[in-house]
C-alpha cells in the first residue's frame, strides 16, 4: 500500500491529509496554542470527591473539572502522589534525584474507594485521557505513559510486555531478553509492533529518549502550583509519523519551508533511510487542491456519501451515537436480489471503515446494511468490516449483525469527532438555501450519464444554465468534459443552454425521442 502524508501549515493551524493508494483516510487539525490534547501531562488540584461515582473532579485550568475516575488511578497511584510531592519540594539548585532510588509505595486495591486514597484533595500528575467532548470536560488517568517509536514507557513498575501483534515466538522472547537487560529500573515497558526485527542499539536509544521526558517531568514540577501544564505531547506531524512510520510511506509533502525541516529532522533520527521522502511544495496551487484532497473532503463529509456504483450511506449524529444508513439507490444492479444486497453491503463496508477513522467517529455506531437473508452471505459481511478495520489505530469492537440486520460497532473515542460543512450557498437565491458542492457536479453528471447508457440512451443531450454549458464544453485550462466523455463512453453528449435554469441545474434529454429523462 502505497501512503503518503500531505501537510498544509497556516497561519490558523497545520492540516494534515493521510492517503492510503491516493485515497483520504484521515484528517487531522491542530490549531496553533491548541490545549488538552490527548497525552498531555497536568498538575492538576482534587477538588471534589463523588464516592457515588467512585470519581473525582479535578482542577486542570479547564473551564470544567475534568474528570478522574477510580479505575483510572493507576495501582501505583500512591507512588505517583509521593513522587509529585517529592518534585514540588524539591529545590531548583538540587542534583536531579535517582529515579532507580525510588521506593514505590503499595499498590491500591481494585476494588477500592476514591476517598480513600485521594480523601486529603492533594495535588497529582495526571494524563490527558480523552480530550474535552461537547459539554464534558477532559477525561483523566493517573496511569501515566510515554510512547515512543519502538516501545511505550511506563513508571512505577517492572513489568516487560510485548504487543500480541508479534506472533513468532522466537522474536518475542528476543526482545524480551533484550528489553530487560537495557530497562531502567522502577520503569515498566510494552514493547510496540514496530520493534519486530530491531537491534539493542535502537531500542536503547528510544528508552533513553523516554526516559530524558521523565527527567524533564520531574524538573518542571519542582515549585510548581497547579493547574499547570507539565509536558506536552509531540506535535500532531510527529506524534503521526511516530505511529505510522513505516516501509509503506512514500512520500510526505509540506508547504512551508520550517515545517519541512522540522518534519526532516524528525525523520531523519526515527527512520534515516526514509529521508528523503519529505518535500518542500511550492507550486503556486493550494497543496490540498492539487493532491485532490479538497474535492475528497467535500465528497466524504456530507449527510449523504455516494459510491461508484449508485448506492449511498446516511449518516447521522446524536449526543450518545452514531448512525449508518446503507441504501441501493435507483441503480442497484439488476439480477439475484440477494447477490446485490451483498456486492452493495461490502461497496458500502468499505466506505463505512474509511469514514470511521476520516471523521474519527467514536462511541457507538450503529450501521443498517441491505438485509440479506443467507447466514452465508451474513458472515461475509461481517468477516469484510473485521478486516478492512484491522488497519484503525483506534481500539474496536464489532458485533455480528443482528436478526434485525444492524451491526454494532463501538470505537474508541479520545477527541471531538471532525465535522465539516460541505453544503456551499446558492448563488441563485443568495444564501437562503444550499446546493451540494459544486466540485462535484461535474461527477454527478457522468454518473448520470453511466446510469442512462445502462437504461439504453445512446442520443443524449443536456440542457443547462449557459455559464455551466460552457464548462462543459471548453472547461478549465482547455479540458473539456465533453470530449473527456466521448473517449470514455463513445457517444457525443449534445449541449444546449436553458437561460431560466438554475446554475447547478441540468436536464438531460433522449434526442430519438425528444422526451426528457427523469433521474
Amino acid at each position: 500500500m502505497n501512503k503518503e502524508m500531505i501537510i498544509n501549515a497556516s497561519d490558523g493551524g497545520v492540516e494534515i491529509a493521510l492517503l492510503e493508494d491516493k485515497k483520504l483516510v484521515e484528517l487531522h487539525y491542530e490549531q496553533n496554542e491548541t490545549a488538552f490534547s490527548v497525552g498531555d501531562l497536568y498538575l492538576g488540584k482534587v477538588k471534589k470527591l463523588m464516592p457515588g461515582l467512585n470519581a473525582a473532579f479535578v482542577d486542570v485550568g479547564y473551564e470544567k473539572d475534568a474528570f478522574l475516575h477510580y479505575t483510572d488511578l493507576s495501582p501505583y497511584i500512591r507512588s505517583l502522589l509521593k513522587f509529585t510531592q517529592n518534585a514540588i519540594k524539591s529545590k531548583s539548585s538540587a542534583p536531579p534525584t535517582d529515579f532507580s532510588k525510588f521506593q514505590n509505595e503499595p499498590e491500591i486495591l481494585k476494588t477500592g474507594k476514591i476517598t480513600d486514597v485521594l480523601n486529603h484533595k492533594p495535588e497529582i500528575l495526571v494524563q490527558i485521557l480523552k480530550e474535552p467532548i461537547s459539554s464534558k470536560g477532559p477525561r483523566l488517568s493517573c496511569e501515566l505513559s510515554f510512547p515512543g517509536r519502538f516501545v511505550v514507557l511506563t513508571p512505577f513498575n517492572n513489568f516487560v510486555s510485548i504487543s500480541k501483534k508479534i506472533h513468532s515466538g522466537e522474536e518475542r522472547r528476543r526482545l524480551q531478553k533484550i528489553v530487560e537487560s537495557i530497562k531502567p529500573k522502577n520503569f515498566g515497558v510494552i514493547v510496540r509492533t514496530a520493534a519486530e526485527g530491531k537491534n539493542t542499539a535502537e531500542l536503547h536509544a528510544d528508552l533513553l529518549s523516554l526516559e530524558n521526558q521523565w527527567k524533564k517531568i520531574h524538573n518542571n514540577l519542582i515549585g510548581a502550583a497547579p493547574p499547570k501544564r507539565i509536558l506536552s505531547e509531540q506535535a500532531k506531524t510527529t506524534s503521526i509519523l511516530r505511529d505510522l512510520m513505516n516501509d509503506s510511506f512514500q512520500r510526505i509533502v509540506v508547504n512551508e519551508q520550517g515545517m519541512m525541516q522540522e518534519t526532516k529532522d524528525y525523520v531523519s533520527r526515527i527512520a534515516p533511510e526514509k529521508e528523503d521522502i519529505v518535500n518542500l511544495y511550492h507550486n503556486g496551487q493550494p497543496i490540498f487542491d492539487h493532491f485532490g484532497i479538497t474535492r475528497q473532503v467535500k465528497a466524504a463529509f456530507g449527510k449523504t456519501v455516494n459510491l461508484a456504483s449508485g448506492a449511498y450511506l446516511i449518516i447521522e449524529h446524536t449526543e450518545a451515537l452514531h448512525v449508518v444508513d446503507v441504501n441501493s439507490g435507483t441503480r442497484a444492479a439488476d439480477g439475484n436480489q440477494e447477490e446485490s444486497a451483498l456486492k452493495t453491503n461490502l461497496e458500502a463496508a468499505a466506505e463505512i471503515a474509511r469514514q470511521l477513522r476520516l471523521r474519527d467517529l467514536g462511541g457507538i455506531i450503529i450501521v443498517d446494511f441491505i438485509d440479506m437473508k443467507l447466514p452465508d452471505n451474513k458472515k461475509k459481511l461481517f468477516e469484510a468490516v473485521y478486516q478492512l478495520m484491522t488497519g484503525d489505530r483506534a481500539r474496536h469492537t464489532i458485533l455480528p449483525l443482528s436478526k434485525f440486520g444492524l451491526m454494532q460497532i463501538t470505537r474508541q473515542r479520545l477527541r471531538p469527532e471532525i465535522k465539516i460543512a460541505t453544503a456551499e450557498t446558492c448563488p441563485a437565491c443568495n444564501g437562503t438555501g444550499k446546493v451540494q458542492p459544486t466540485i462535484l457536479l461535474t461527477d454527478e453528471i457522468e454518473k448520470d450519464i453511466q446510469f442512462l447508457l445502462t437504461q439504453g440512451h445512446r442520443k443524449l443531450k443536456i440542457i443547462t444554465h449557459p455559464m455551466l454549458a460552457a464548462y462543459l464544453k471548453y472547461g478549465g485550462l482547455g479540458k473539456s468534459y465533453r470530449w473527456k466523455w466521448y473517449k470514455k463512453f463513445k457517444i457525443w453528449l449534445s449541449v444546449s443552454t436553458d437561460n431560466g435554469l438554475p446554475v447547478t441545474s441540468y436536464q438531460f434529454v433522449d434526442q430519438k425521442t425528444m422526451e426528457q429523462i427523469k433521474l
